[in-house]
């Protein structure tokens, strides 16, 4: 999901007390109420998380991009060619969370299985580093649309790529 990956990139993630702690995080950002502050790349992938555990009226790949952009236009923010909504990375870390969640199934709690996803290689900031260069990751082509990876396949959930 959209988040810098310039700065902050080895920080420790910010984990999650509760199950409730990440539902009031993603009712609030639906409800485009979430104070921007409290949207950081944990925000973004927490409630990714809930919603696809938790609310089965919403299909994140469909829907996640115009909840984002809604809620970013919500609190002053501007999605256009340079900033605000990027669909790749939403897409490529759309899959990295069904991927967590898939090998965390079977574990109890949201904010146990969130905070699993925030300290995995798909919680990190830098995760789809991995898959694309810079040039490609970060550009207008890439933020306005879905893009392949130029680096390495991205890893497959039950046979289907990720994004």
């Amino acid at each position: 999901l959209p988040f810098c990956m310039e700065t902050a990139m080895n920080d420790t993630p910010r984990l999650f007390a509760d199950d409730d702690a990440i539902r009031k995080i993603g009712v609030a950002m639906l409800a485009c109420s979430l104070p921007k502050p409290e949207w950081t790349h944990e925000a973004h992938l927490a409630t990714c998380a809930w919603l696809i555990l938790e609310r089965q009226d919403i299909i994140p790949e469909r829907d996640l991009p115009d909840l984002i952009r809604r809620y970013n236009e919500s609190v002053g923010g501007v999605n256009d060619e340079t900033q605000g909504f990027h669909e790749t990375i939403t897409q490529v870390f759309i899959g990295g969370v069904r991927l967590s969640l898939r090998r965390s199934e079977g574990e109890d709690g949201l904010a146990d299985r969130a905070n699993a996803l925030l300290g995995s290689p798909q919680g990190r900031r830098e995760w789809p580093l991995g898959f694309y260069s810079r040039e490609r990751l970060f550009s207008v082509e890439a933020r306005l649309g879905w893009v392949e990876p130029d680096l390495s396949d991205l890893p497959a959930l039950n046979g289907t790529p990720v994004a």
